[in-house]
């Protein structure tokens, strides 16, 4: 089925329709290792702190706020302001049409003009085939997406009763010139 679709940035009046999405991901999954969902007004406060320095995008398909993918700081020390963390969550029903894979190429091309050089993920990983709150489709999406495991850290967090691992995944987006580019701000890069 062929479906319409438009990538668009985001903006803090979206975070109802965000949250919608991100809302069920705390409640009844181990993908967001929060346990409680935040409330419109804290996730309205997310996406403006996020846009002040890195894209914020929302995928609309067919109509609908579909899902939506944000970069955020790697590390807070300043050596590290050439690498950056990704995020992602999509509609359920959603998954698996292309628009992830459409969302991270749009990030990555933002990122790359901002003098981005590395992208991180982390995600929660569990060994169980069965377990109900958490399967592998981030590491296959991810991997998919041309990420590599670099790390994984053991029973770190505990949600709905269980143990949970943290795996990290690479990808370099640029070549690590000996002297990079400056670091540009998203919002500086909007500016009239």
């Amino acid at each position: 089925m062929e479906h319409t679709r438009k990538i668009q940035f985001a903006t803090p009046e979206d975070a109802e329709a965000l949250l919608e999405i991100y809302a069920p991901y705390v409640r009844d999954t181990a993908i967001s290792l929060e346990e409680q969902p935040p409330s419109a007004e804290e996730f309205r406060s997310r996406i403006a702190r996020t846009l002040s320095r890195y894209p914020y995008l929302v995928l609309r398909q067919d109509g609908q706020t579909a899902g939506y993918c944000y970069a955020s700081a790697f590390h807070p020390r300043s050596a590290y302001r050439y690498s950056a963390e990704l995020s992602i969550y999509l509609r359920p029903e959603c998954r698996g049409q292309g628009g992830g894979a459409a969302l991270y190429r749009q990030m990555e091309e933002l990122l790359r003009a901002q003098g981005i050089q590395n992208l991180y993920a982390c995600l929660a990983f569990t060994d169980r085939p069965d377990d109900p709150y958490l399967s592998d489709a981030s590491l296959r999406f991810h991997t998919r997406q041309g990420y590599r495991l670099v790390g994984r850290f053991l029973q770190c967090a505990y949600k709905f009763g269980r143990w949970y691992d943290m795996i990290w995944m690479e990808k370099a987006l640029g070549s690590h010139p000996p002297v990079p580019g400056e670091f540009v701000p998203y919002a500086d890069m909007h500016k009239n």
